[in-house]
């Protein structure tokens, strides 16, 4: 055994599993994960017979993305955008939060309402769209209101999961020395489930982004959505990708700050992922 031990110490720590790696090897790799996309792109779109109309080059879409930002308002499409987003997202964090931690804490509440809401997440939120026009109009709740319904029902389940992983000792443990209900929620289940919950908060903010194409459907005159579905109308494929890579680089800076955010929280975690 100690032989076999030996062995895997001396192999690379970056094909052990889970093992910590140097970061500035983290930090190559990662780029060398998003520059190596870039580069076939960049190949794919010099290719003979390539229309750029299909495939524009990087050069044509940093340079639409340049004109975009000088000449078309970029700062105020971001901005817009990504309120409608954290909004949505907020909105939803605020109901479940809650509602997924009593379902996880007492059966009779999951019995009541994790079918119905494994029933409704299934649902398409495009589809809703005809009902939230009816019912919210077309103003800035309309988009706010589909980013809700994307993201609101899978996080309701996954906080509710979340707080299930709470292991049964710790609460067994804080019942026999007297705890009550509310004291086990608060300083049992709540303190143990908060690195999954941010965790849980990070994933369902990356689901948001996906639903904002969606939620500027509805008579939107603005946004990084928006400017994508225009610029499909005519056949500005540079621009279409200009804003996927805008939406891209938002979702990574703010995973990133959630990232930092859970180190900083849970320091005692951060060797784990």
């Amino acid at each position: 055994m100690s032989a076999r031990k030996g062995a895997e110490g001396g192999r690379s720590p970056l094909w052990q599993i889970r093992t910590a790696i140097d970061p500035r090897q983290y930090w190559l790799l990662a780029l060398g994960g998003l520059l190596a996309p870039l580069l076939a792109w960049g190949l794919a779109s010099s290719l003979d017979g390539v229309d750029k109309v299909f495939l524009p080059g990087p050069a044509d879409v940093l340079s639409r993305m340049w004109s975009w930002a000088i000449e078309d308002e970029l700062a105020g499409d971001v901005a817009i955008s990504t309120w409608r987003v954290v909004a949505g997202w907020a909105l939803s964090a605020v109901i479940a939060l809650p509602l997924g931690l009593f379902i996880g804490s007492y059966r009779a509440v999951q019995a009541l309402l994790e079918p119905l809401t494994d029933f409704i997440r299934y649902m398409p939120a495009v589809a809703f769209i005809p009902l939230v026009m009816l019912w919210v109009g077309i103003e800035e709740g309309s988009k706010v209101a589909i980013i809700f319904i994307g993201t609101f029902f899978q996080m309701v389940l996954m906080v509710a999961e979340d707080v299930r992983r709470v292991p049964l000792a710790q609460i067994e443990a804080a019942q026999t020395m007297g705890a009550s209900r509310g004291e086990i929620i608060e300083k049992v289940i709540v303190p143990s489930a908060k690195p999954a919950l941010l965790d849980t908060l990070r994933v369902t903010m990356g689901w948001a982004w996906t639903y904002l194409v969606v939620a500027e459907l509805v008579a939107a005159n603005s946004g990084l959505g928006y400017a994508v579905l225009k610029a499909q109308r005519f056949l500005q494929t540079d621009k279409i990708f200009a804003g996927i890579l805008m939406i891209g680089l938002i979702g990574l800076i703010i995973d990133q700050g959630f990232r930092l955010l859970h180190r900083k929280a849970f320091p005692y975690l951060a060797g784990r992922h």
